[in-house]
């Protein structure tokens, strides 16, 4: 009696740990990346520093698996026509970025902005700053470029959100946000429990708080302003492009710096909540 009881802890727990494997997560049940620590390699390497930089956020974009992942344009870069194997999404760090129909006008987007490139279209990358960086996820991998004759089309239509465009709720209109300050809006996804869905929160300057899951896939990326994260040993400053991430309940504890609001990009399988000290 007391064996089985033994496996079926030892089962429970092998399902637990495999579980914040899949989803990339430490076995304390939660990880955090300053931006400043991550390790950049090129996106091509046989193009080298003519093309993007890129780096790992979470998982790893070689495998088949999800992944987000920081790349880094050369003022001025401007990609040939291609096309990627799988559909990714985007987020705009810093500088101005273009991706659309190789014949399309430039349409530069600036930081805190959104966009969404199908599986097999064919489009271009341009940047148009002095650093630009931008997020980029997928649901599985690898993220692979290709040539224009492997184009397909796989049903999905692109998307360009401007930062202008993104429409904020605040705590009257959303219903995971019940403080005054705190705006979200959502971008993409069923945001019913346990299904995928993207959005962004913004915090309001002198936030000290919780935001509280408790979803399998938990994934906060910095876009805009610092933020400081209570790791449980010391206080972590978060520039834009750091990442915080969690698999089953748990409280992110942030705080931000006097007169500065900061803004996430969310990826989560569910809801969750804001609380403020």
């Amino acid at each position: 009696m007391y064996l089985s009881k033994l496996v079926i802890a030892l089962l429970l727990l092998g399902l637990k740990v495999s579980l914040y494997a899949e989803a990339g997560i430490e076995e304390s049940g939660f990880e955090v990346v300053s931006a400043a620590d991550v390790k950049w390699g090129y996106l091509n390497p046989a193009r080298g520093d003519k093309g993007p930089r890129a780096a790992d956020l979470w998982g790893d974009r070689t495998k088949d698996t999800a992944s987000g992942i920081l790349l880094q344009f050369p003022e001025g870069f401007s990609s040939p026509p291609h096309i990627h194997n799988i559909t990714y999404r985007g987020v705009v760090i810093s500088g101005e970025l273009h991706n659309d129909d190789p014949n399309a006008e430039s349409m530069w987007l600036p930081a805190g902005s959104f966009w969404t490139q199908p599986a097999g279209e064919t489009h271009i990358t341009a940047a148009n700053g002095q650093k630009n960086v931008a997020y980029i996820e997928i649901n599985s991998g690898p993220y692979l470029v290709q040539p224009v004759e492997k184009a397909f089309d796989n049903g999905e239509r692109p998307v360009n959100v401007d930062k202008s465009n993104i429409v904020w709720l605040g705590a009257s209109d959303a219903v995971r946000v019940g403080k005054s300050g705190v705006e979200m809006a959502y971008l993409w996804g069923d945001t019913s429990e346990g299904k995928l869905h993207g959005s962004m929160l913004k915090l309001p300057a002198n936030f000290k708080g919780r935001i509280k899951t408790g979803a399998d896939t938990f994934k906060a990326i910095v876009v805009a302003g610092a933020l400081s994260y209570d790791d449980r040993k010391r206080g972590k400053r978060l520039g834009p492009g750091s990442y915080f991430g969690s698999a089953g309940d748990f409280g992110h504890r942030v705080s931000l710096e006097k007169g500065h609001e900061s803004t996430l990009y969310i990826r989560s399988s569910g809801k969750y909540e804001v609380l403020s000290d």
